[in-house]
C-alpha cells in the first residue's frame, strides 16, 4: 500500500511537471520526444498492473507461508507427541524391567522354599520308613523265633528229651535258628 501511494504521488508530481515544461528554444531535446509520453505511458502500464497483481500475490505469499508455518507447526506437535510417546514406553520397559526382576527374586525365594519343604518332607519320609523298617525286621525276626520254636517244640523234643538238661536245648534251639 504504501509503494502504491509514493508511486501514484510521484505520477501526480512529475506528469504535469514534464508536460508544462516548456524551453525557450525548439531544437529537440530528449523531453521534447515522445520519450516522455512512453515514460508517462510505462508508468501508468507498471502501476496499473502493480495494483491488480500485487494483492493476489501478496495473498499467494501470505498463504503459503502460512501453510508452510502450520504445516511445521504439525510437525513439531507429531515431533513432541512421538517424543512422549517414547518417553512413556521408556518409563513402561524400566517398570517392566523392574517387575521381571521381582518375579525372578520372587521364584527364586519360592523355589528355596519349596525345595526346603520337600528336603523336610523326605527326611520325615526317611525316618518314617526306617522306623517301619525296623519295626517290620524285628516283627519278622520274632516270626522267624516263634516258626523256629514251634518247629524245635513240635518235632525234635520227644519223651526221652525231656530229662535232658539246659544246655542241650539251648543247642537244639542254636541249631535250628543258625
Amino acid at each position: 500500500m504504501r509503494i502504491k501511494n509514493i508511486a501514484l504521488i510521484a505520477t501526480a508530481v512529475l506528469v504535469p511537471s514534464l508536460v508544462l515544461a516548456s524551453h525557450g528554444e525548439h531544437h529537440v531535446t530528449m523531453f521534447d520526444s515522445d520519450f516522455k509520453y512512453r515514460v508517462l505511458n510505462f508508468i501508468i502500464f507498471a502501476g496499473l498492473i502493480y495494483y491488480l497483481v500485487a494483492n493476489p500475490i501478496k495473498a499467494f505469499f501470505v498463504g503459503r507461508s502460512q501453510g508452510i508455518a502450520n504445516r511445521l507447526k504439525e510437525i513439531e506437535e507429531k515431533l513432541q507427541a512421538s517424543k512422549n510417546e517414547r518417553l512413556v514406553a521408556e518409563e513402561n520397559l524400566a517398570k517392566a524391567e523392574e517387575k521381571a526382576k521381582e518375579l525372578v527374586a520372587d521364584a527364586a525365594n519360592e523355589a528355596k522354599i519349596l525345595a526346603t519343604n520337600i528336603a523336610e518332607k523326605n527326611a520325615t519320609l526317611l525316618s518314617q520308613l526306617e522306623k517301619q523298617a525296623l519295626e517290620k525286621q524285628e516283627l519278622e525276626t520274632k516270626k522267624a523265633m516263634r516258626s523256629t520254636i514251634d518247629e524245635v517244640l513240635n518235632s525234635g523234643i520227644t519223651n526221652d528229651d525231656i530229662t535232658v538238661d539246659e544246655s542241650k536245648v539251648i543247642s537244639l534251639i542254636s541249631n535250628k535258628v543258625a
